[in-house]
């Protein structure tokens, strides 16, 4: 939770406490960059006019530092542009003040599970590059050339050598991926782009 206002702070606290959630609060973006945080699915609630940086500003520069923590926004003046800013740029929800508690919870429920969801694809990615990392430069060119759809004799004559190398060379690869089709290892290939 980043604001400004220490009772909207302190009521926001209570309010997912007694939800069950965890919550730490912060009086400005500043606040919340210098802080340590867990590694667990988590979001922010941000108010848009905050000192210093604004939250429309901080949820940009989130993005560019490639932190994706889910943002659900808080305002005492929102406009509609505003919020297609703020939902443009990936935020769960755009709330004023005063707002629907119910609905916030609802809000952060999502965000929660968007995180969640975020984490395990972060996983499964850095997985998928590990093993690739394991590749050898001859395998890593067929395994690109495979995703393509080329087949093993035009792999081959591409690569100046024999069909027997190639499907060997493809084995490996499957082998070292972990794929146990060719669709799982294009899977992979997509989780590699």
């Amino acid at each position: 939770m980043i604001d400004d206002d220490a009772d909207v702070r302190q009521s926001m606290e209570e309010l997912l406490n007694s939800a069950g959630f965890r919550c730490e609060a912060f009086a400005t973006a500043e606040d919340f960059l210098r802080a340590s945080r867990p590694d667990e699915a988590g979001c922010i609630i941000l108010d848009v006019s905050l000192p210093g940086m604004n939250g429309l500003d901080f949820q940009q520069q989130l993005g560019r530092a490639g932190l994706r923590i889910p943002i659900i926004f808080l305002t005492g003046h929102g406009d509609i542009p505003m919020t297609v800013s703020a939902m443009k740029s990936g935020a769960v929800e755009f709330f004023t003040k005063p707002f629907d508690e119910e609905r916030l919870l609802r809000a952060v429920y999502q965000a929660l599970y968007r995180d969640r969801a975020l984490r395990e694809e972060s996983v499964k990615i850095a997985t998928v590059r590990r093993r690739y990392e394991l590749l050898t430069p001859r395998e890593r060119q067929v395994m690109g050339l495979v995703l393509t759809g080329m087949l093993n004799k035009q792999i081959a004559a591409q690569l100046g050598t024999s069909v027997i190398t190639i499907k060997v060379h493809r084995a490996q690869v499957m082998r070292k991926m972990q794929a146990e089709s060719l669709l799982g290892l294009l899977k992979m290939g997509e989780k590699l782009r």
